[in-house]
C-alpha cells in the first residue's frame, strides 16, 4: 500500500504546479503572458520557501564551516567530529558519502584533531560524536555511534 507523508504530499504539489506552469508556458497562444509569468513566478517562490520552512531544504554534507548553522532555521543541522584514524569514523563517513542526505539534514564534518574551540564549547572527548545543534550553534542533543543517514535521524532531537 502507498502512503503519502507530509513532505512528499508536499513534492509532489509542488511537481504538479511545477507541470501545470510549463504546460501554459507552451500552450498555443503566442500573445504575451509576461504578468501571468512573473505571477507564476512569484507563486513557485513562495511554495519553495514555504516548503523549505517545512524541513524540505536539500540535504547535504561537507566540511564544518559557521555559517552554515543558520540552515538550523529550517531544518537540522548535525556536527559530526571525527577522525581520518579512527575506523568508526571512516566507515561513516564512506556510507555518509556513498548515499544522499535526507532533505532537511545539514551533516557538517569537524576535524576531531584541530577543532579544539569546538571540542571545548560541546564538551567533546571521544572522536565519531555528533552534535545537533540550532541556527545560533547552541547545543540540542549529543550521542556516539551513528553510520548511516538513518541512524541519524532516529537519534536527533
Amino acid at each position: 500500500m502507498f502512503t503519502l507523508n507530509k513532505k512528499s504530499l508536499i513534492a509532489l504539489t509542488l511537481s504538479l504546479l511545477v507541470l501545470t506552469g510549463t504546460t501554459n508556458a507552451y500552450s498555443a497562444d503566442p500573445s504575451p503572458k509576461s504578468s501571468q509569468t512573473s505571477k507564476e513566478a512569484m507563486k513557485k517562490e513562495a511554495m519553495k520557501k514555504e516548503a523549505d520552512k517545512m524541513g524540505m531544504i536539500k540535504g547535504s554534507y561537507s566540511d564544518y564551516d559557521a555559517s552554515k548553522l543558520s540552515k538550523a532555521e529550517h531544518g537540522t543541522v548535525i556536527l559530526f567530529f571525527n577522525a581520518s584514524w579512527c575506523p568508526t569514523c571512516v566507515a561513516a563517513n564512506k556510507n555518509f558519502n556513498g548515499s544522499t542526505p535526507p532533505d532537511g539534514l545539514t551533516l557538517l564534518k569537524v576535524d576531531y584533531d584541530d577543532a579544539t574551540d569546538l571540542k571545548r564549547k560541546y564538551g567533546i572527548t571521544y572522536q565519531h560524536t555528533f552534535v545537533q545543534v540550532d541556527k545560533t550553534g547552541k547545543l540540542l542533543k549529543k550521542w556516539n555511534g551513528s553510520k548511516t543517514y538513518d541512524e541519524l535521524i532516529s537519534n536527533k532531537a
